[in-house]
């Protein structure tokens, strides 16, 4: 799978630098881009709330949390579970010239 077009530098080199150092199968690809769109979404409302504060007055006169701190909040928690889900939480290889397997794979 080549890198996503639509992904942020970042997202970019992170996707890549994993792609490069795991051995990957299709649908592991798509989990490592979701995680990336995640993370990409997670930084858009940081970006947000950096700039805008966490809440906003109503139109009663009463503060209320941004739905920017909504969409970081859920971001942040569907990229740490696609990153479990892609178990890449391993020792390097021993072996320079071999990729490491995922856990889940191994026998």
């Amino acid at each position: 799978m080549a890198v996503p077009r639509h992904l942020s530098p970042g997202a970019k080199r992170w996707f890549r630098a994993v792609s490069a150092c795991y051995e990957l199968e299709n649908h592991h690809l798509l989990l490592l881009c979701l995680a990336a769109e995640a993370w990409d979404r997670c930084c858009g409302a940081r970006r947000v709330l950096d700039a805008e504060g966490t809440t906003f007055i109503d139109r009663h006169g009463q503060p209320r949390p941004r739905p920017e701190v909504a969409i970081e909040r859920d971001s942040r928690i569907a990229f740490a579970r696609l990153l479990r889900e892609l178990d890449l939480d391993i020792n390097p290889p021993v072996d320079p010239k071999r990729l490491p397997s995922l856990r889940s794979n191994a026998r």
